[in-house]
């Protein structure tokens, strides 16, 4: 994507972290923003402050965990712009838990989140663009946890994995349909976002505060692990440049932190010669 002036995005969880700051950034760029998020208050003021730069802002609170709300913002984003010419699915959470400890919804809540809201969107985007004359653009925000695994995390990277996988086929697809749509991953490290404050986000429909898992030890060291990972990692400030500038170069994956590529190599030398994982190999990375 070269071109991002009267352009129109649409973007999931812009009320806080990645979104908001490509927003923003977008925004500066003179595009057109559909913002949405299941946190209104976060969602308004982000709205409320791009708004007062001179940029068109529509808000649109909503649980993208849910088909038919996905189905609706995008109906709402059309009437009102009558395009959408890139498309971020940034919305997702994270969750940590052993696979014999996590509760089967919070499984159901992640997977919702972080894979089937990108379905949900793409499904219903894509033919929006395969009929405009210019070329979509669709990014999907995943994780380095979708290239790598680590201990502790396995429903997130379940989630990750799948998002990265996804991209990747729904690319072959669109290459074979020729429709000159781009396709991009995004896979960070470590950032200072508001990813940790995940469970103030738990809709109701996966929640059960009754279930004692969620005063177990097990899950109060997850929780303590996410918010000195996010809290300590890299600050956010420089990631919408990164992100825009992988769109204008068209480059497929977004990676912003070169010292997990090591990781990244082991894992692929490890599939081809048909090694087992190595939790040691992480030693010193995380």
């Amino acid at each position: 994507m070269k071109e991002f002036k009267n352009k129109v995005m649409f973007i999931t969880g812009a009320g806080h972290g990645f979104g908001k700051v490509i927003a923003e950034e977008g925004a500066r760029r003179g595009m057109k923003l559909a913002l949405v998020d299941i946190d209104e208050p976060a969602l308004t003021a982000t709205a409320k402050a791009i708004e007062a730069t001179g940029a068109q802002v529509l808000a649109i609170p909503a649980d993208v965990t849910k088909e038919e709300l996905v189905t609706k913002a995008i109906d709402q984003a059309m009437a009102k712009y009558g395009a959408i010419d890139l498309l971020v699915n940034d919305a997702g959470i994270a969750l940590a838990g052993r696979m014999w400890e996590l509760p089967t919804r919070d499984w159901e809540w992640i997977l919702h989140a972080n894979v089937l809201s990108q379905v949900y969107s793409m499904r219903k985007v894509i033919p929006i663009m395969l009929k405009q004359e210019t070329r979509g653009t669709i990014l999907n925000v995943s994780s380095i946890a979708g290239l790598v695994d680590t201990p502790g995390m396995p429903a997130y990277h379940a989630s990750k994995f799948a998002s990265v996988g996804m991209t990747e086929a729904t690319a072959y697809d669109l290459q074979r349909a020729n429709s000159g749509i781009e396709m991009h991953v995004m896979c960070p490290g470590f950032v200072q976002t508001d990813l940790y404050h995940t469970e103030q986000h738990r809709p109701a429909q996966y929640s059960d505060p009754s279930d004692p898992y969620y005063q177990s030890e097990a899950f109060k060291k997850g929780q303590q692990v996410a918010k000195y990972v996010i809290t300590t990692g890299m600050p956010i400030d420089t990631i919408a440049a990164t992100v825009f500038k992988a769109l204008e170069d068209n480059e497929f994956y977004i990676l912003t932190h070169p010292q997990f590529n090591p990781l990244i190599l082991d894992r692929v030398n490890r599939i081809v010669n048909h090694k087992a994982p190595d939790v040691h190999v992480m030693d010193g990375l995380m």
